[in-house]
């Protein structure tokens, strides 16, 4: 597959050629990029670091398949059919762009492979092509197998024509997702400097995050519920604008019948859908990539002086003091003070960490949203009437979400070989490392955000609701701590960014968020319903049972055994 898909992108070798490109050099590193990629242990697969994997690119693409078939509904229910196709590519178009920007983004920027190509007598535009164009197949590889099952529907709806046109959609979506994303990112890199770019560019993959997940859940809320599926462009004319209706309006070239025009003026709208990648990428390799090699050698050097200067503020800092008193004041044993100082310091450090992790902080408000607009139909309504409904219980158990997420990537490191000096240190168990640890996690985020959502609930539903945002205080906790417990135990930071997935760990995953959905349900049952006027007393004893519980799981996870985190490692 890697070799079709090779000679693919190095079909145009001429228009890379007049670009500045050496084809020659070009033509070899993707080859090797790729190589690399077919021994790398899928997303979703069981890695083995002590194997060479095969075959990584055949079991990603499966998987792609099977979440393709999510995305071809707009296709089969919407009855307009342009309306129902610009979704379906829209749908398609936001999911690639935020794989580009939580993912992949890291390719155009990696500065690993510096001390190999770059001392090389390899132009700028050579590396800048390498980098886009591997990104760009790896997107196909994606892309292609996802996409089957709408390229199938097209077929059996609209025929042989649609059948034919529907690569080159996918081309485009990719090619528009890819240079705008990245043509954003050289822009910024250009003109921000390597000194604030990563810092810049984190936040920004922050805020585009947050911003992709409100659209697609709050976006929908404009429709009229009322017309269902027989919704038409004319009802939203706005949809002009976003390049998703203008690849959509290829359809209409080849049968005008099927793919009416129900936006008047919009039929050569399918020009900008050509035009726009095409001149986004002359203008990245024509402006962009000039010197682009030496800005990428300046990120490794910002990253150190940025690294030197963190580290010399620590020493005199107030802050430094202040995480120091408090794992002083929430740890005894000094094992357990190491693995809280080394979380606090690394969370704050890790821009994989903050990236992966600070989303999940907008997501929530974002879903509450949501379900309030689901049962009303304003905004203004859903406002008047929250305080008549006990919602606060699901926002407060939304926290479960928060931390189930910061848990997950509490343990991934691209540094996570110098975990070694867990196994250096003469700790007679690891347990009081792994407490210290998620002691930090949940003072450091859990907490606070947890404290702001109980502020929120007092405003809107009193004080009478202490004693709920005690107990579900104490239930997101004891959810967090089974979910460690019961989960693969490992050392902070001290696994690959390849998470093990196997089938075993996803019932795990699946039974833990069975018990928070539990634990939510019980405690919304009992403030929904006045059991005999028997209500605080059964949450009294509800929290007596839950803290309980939680003592014991947690008493069990302090003291895990290094035959734990043996067997974890092996897995």
């Amino acid at each position: 597959m890697n070799k079709i898909l090779l000679k693919l992108v190095m079909l145009p070798s001429g228009l890379w050629r007049g670009m500045g490109a050496d084809t020659d050099q070009l033509k070899a590193i993707l080859d090797v990029r790729l190589k690399m990629d077919d021994r790398r242990p899928p997303s979703l697969g069981r890695p083995n670091q002590k194997k060479e994997v095969k075959n990584a690119t055949w079991k990603n693409m499966l998987i792609s398949v099977i979440m393709g078939a999510v995305y071809m509904f707009p296709l089969i229910t919407v009855k307009d059919a342009i309306f129902g196709l610009s979704i379906y590519l829209g749908l398609l178009m936001v999911w690639l762009a935020l794989m580009l920007i939580t993912d992949f983004s890291n390719i155009l920027f990696d500065t690993r492979d510096k001390f190999i190509i770059i001392p090389r007598p390899v132009n700028d535009k050579t590396i800048v092509l390498s980098r886009l164009l591997h990104v760009f197949i790896y997107l196909l590889r994606i892309v292609l197998p996802m996409s089957l099952a709408g390229w199938i529907v097209l077929g059996i709806k609209y025929g042989l024509p649609s059948v034919l046109v529907f690569p080159f959609a996918i081309l485009l979506i990719v090619f528009i997702s890819l240079f705008f994303v990245n043509f954003c990112y050289l822009l910024l890199l250009r003109f921000a400097g390597p000194q604030k770019f990563k810092e810049i560019i984190n936040y920004f993959q922050i805020a585009v995050s947050v911003l992709f997940f409100a659209a697609v859940y709050l976006i929908p809320k404009a429709f009229d519920p009322e017309k269902g599926f027989n919704i038409t462009i004319t009802d939203h004319p706005w949809i002009r604008f976003f390049p998703s209706y203008w690849i959509a309006e290829c359809w209409h070239w080849l049968d005008v019948k099927s793919f009416p025009i129900y936006l008047p003026g919009t039929e050569w709208f399918a020009v900008f859908a050509i035009l726009a990648p095409l001149t986004c990428f002359w203008v990245l390799i024509k402006f962009l990539a000039p010197q682009f090699a030496r800005n990428l050698g300046g990120l490794d050097v910002a990253e150190t002086s940025e690294q030197k200067i963190q580290s010399a503020g620590k020493v005199t800092s107030g802050k430094k003091q202040f995480y120091h008193k408090l794992a002083n004041a929430f740890n005894r044993s000094d094992d357990a003070k190491a693995g809280f100082i080394i979380t606090w310091l690394q969370t704050s450090r890790s821009r994989t960490f903050r990236m992966r992790v600070f989303p999940t902080f907008a997501y929530v408000p974002v879903y509450f949203v949501y379900l309030l607009l689901s049962k009303h139909e304003s905004f203004k309504d859903a406002w008047i009437d929250m305080p008549n409904n006990p919602g606060y219980i699901i926002l407060l158990y939304m926290c479960a979400f928060v931390m189930m997420n910061a848990l997950n990537y509490l343990y991934i490191s691209e540094q996570y070989k110098a975990a070694w000096v867990y196994y250096a240190a003469p700790l007679k168990t690891p347990g009081g490392v792994l407490s210290g640890a998620f002691k930090a996690l949940w003072l450091k985020y859990m907490f606070p955000f947890f404290a702001v959502l109980s502020i929120f609930t007092i405003t809107f539903w009193g004080w009478a609701t202490s004693l709920d945002i005690i107990l579900a205080l104490v239930n997101v906790t004891l959810f967090a701590v089974c979910m460690v417990r019961v989960g693969a135990r490992h050392f902070p930071f001290s696994t690959s960014e390849q998470i093990n997935q196997s089938g075993y760990r996803v019932i795990r995953a699946f039974l833990s968020m069975f018990l928070a959905f539990g634990l939510g349900a019980a405690h919304y049952a009992l403030v929904k319903r006045d059991v005999l006027g028997l209500n605080i007393i059964l949450k009294l004893i509800f929290l007596l049972l839950s803290s309980g519980f939680l003592w014991l799981v947690w008493n069990s996870y302090a003291n895990t055994s290094w035959a734990v985190i043996k067997q974890a490692d092996d897995k």
